[in-house]
């Protein structure tokens, strides 16, 4: 049998960034968490001081957990790295569909396929790679500890991942709360592998606070630009690196399963699903690279929707055209709300009233066959009556704007 020859963390982290290319990473950094780490107890205040602010709004789940949130060995014990990890996804920016209000806005990492499903799915075969290969190289620098098993995050669990991919050299996170990077802007997603091996460390927040500026990724490069702030169409970055989640139309349009306030209904624009104003008019995105994944690529014309068109998405399209798809959060009803709030900043036009009259008699329909249903015990979607009835007002809202 042959002989495994044993290999010093310094060289299993050169393996390891020489591999995460391969598995379609753009960029990886690991820290060591077998303490409390600084850099991750003060991302745990800020995000408790940001939560007592109630800038969360109906996000409860992002006061659960605790300190399990900062302190990884609480959430995975025996938990003694991180491993960050960074996928592209830039494609297109997107300004000439914002700046057409006939078009449909619809967020830049949106527009392919769930990119849960792809970064999982990569974040578990290079995990399995370093089972493999890695680990028996490793094997006698490891803790005793053969219960531990390695996990893989994708934005599914209580983790930092913006604090996490910071100190692990990723980027700095900008004033519009993103991790930038210089050379690639801020179009990636981020993910995180919890392991005992003992990898060396690529903490820039620790061990290379001397770095010269420009080999240091993490160095905050935002200077005195404030683009982000000042853009944002509703004003929800309130003070640099502070985002009140209540005004964010990613937010708004995603994350909010009620009305969307009248307050930000008309500087929503056409944006239907989330928003991507910060990054678009970030400087640093200048130097943002086309991806080469095509899993992130839009899918079903995504990418050049017009307003008309999308509000006139039957339930069955709606499904047709959201499979594998983020856009799936809103549901069928939450995507028509947000296309009514498109439709009433949509110029003038006969064929858009029509799209609006059109859905509204298709939804009172479907809302008189609910009630019979419901009276009739066939059916117990009442929470659907509600959710129509929500839909309604904002065509009604979206006529208005056209006969005022």
């Amino acid at each position: 049998m042959e002989q495994l020859q044993p290999i010093t963390p310094e060289e299993a982290l050169q393996r390891l960034q020489d591999k995460a290319e391969s598995f379609g990473f753009d960029r990886l950094g690991v820290l060591d968490v077998s303490q409390p780490h600084p850099a991750l107890e003060q991302a745990g205040e800020h995000l408790t001081q940001w939560l007592e602010d109630g800038f969360h709004g109906d996000m409860d789940y992002m006061g659960a957990h605790g300190e399990k949130r900062w302190r990884p060995a609480m959430l995975v014990p025996g938990t003694t790295r991180v491993i960050a990890l960074r996928m592209h996804y830039f494609y297109q920016s997107g300004q000439d569909v914002l700046e057409d209000p006939t078009k449909a806005y619809i967020s830049r990492y949106a527009l392919g396929r769930d990119y849960h499903k792809t970064f999982r799915n990569r974040l578990g075969q290079f995990n399995k790679w370093i089972e493999e290969k890695l680990k028996p190289l490793l094997i006698n620098q490891m803790p005793d500890d053969p219960e531990f098993q390695s996990r893989a995050f994708v934005d599914s669990a209580p983790v930092m991942e913006k604090a996490t991919a910071e100190a692990a050299g990723l980027g700095w996170i900008g004033k519009n709360t993103l991790v930038i990077d210089r050379k690639r802007g801020s179009y990636f997603f981020l993910g995180e592998i919890y392991t005992n091996l003992p990898f060396a460390t690529t903490d820039y927040s620790q061990e290379l606070k001397d770095t010269p500026a420009r080999d240091n990724p993490t160095k905050n490069h935002c200077g005195r630009c404030s683009r982000c702030i000042e853009v944002c169409p509703t004003d929800a970055i309130v003070a640099p690196n502070k985002l009140d989640a209540r005004k964010c139309i990613s937010y708004l349009t995603i994350e909010n399963k009620g009305p969307i306030p009248m307050a930000f209904r008309k500087a929503i624009g056409n944006r239907i699903f989330g928003c991507d104003d910060c990054q678009i008019f970030c400087p640093w995105n200048r130097f943002a690279k086309i991806s080469i994944e095509d899993d992130f690529k839009p899918r079903h014309g995504l990418d050049q929707l017009t307003l008309i068109n999308g509000l006139q998405w039957t339930p069955k399209e709606f499904d047709q055209k959201t499979q594998g798809s983020p856009i799936r959060r809103t549901g069928y009803y939450g995507w028509l709300r947000n296309v009514a709030i498109g439709a009433g900043n949509h110029p003038y036009d006969p064929l858009i009233i029509k799209a609006i009259l059109d859905q509204k008699n298709a939804l009172n329909e479907m809302l008189e066959k609910i009630e019979q249903d419901c009276h009739n015990g066939k059916t117990t979607m009442s929470q659907d009556i509600e959710k129509i009835h929500m839909v309604i007002e904002h065509l009604d809202w979206a006529l208005a704007q056209h006969s005022s």
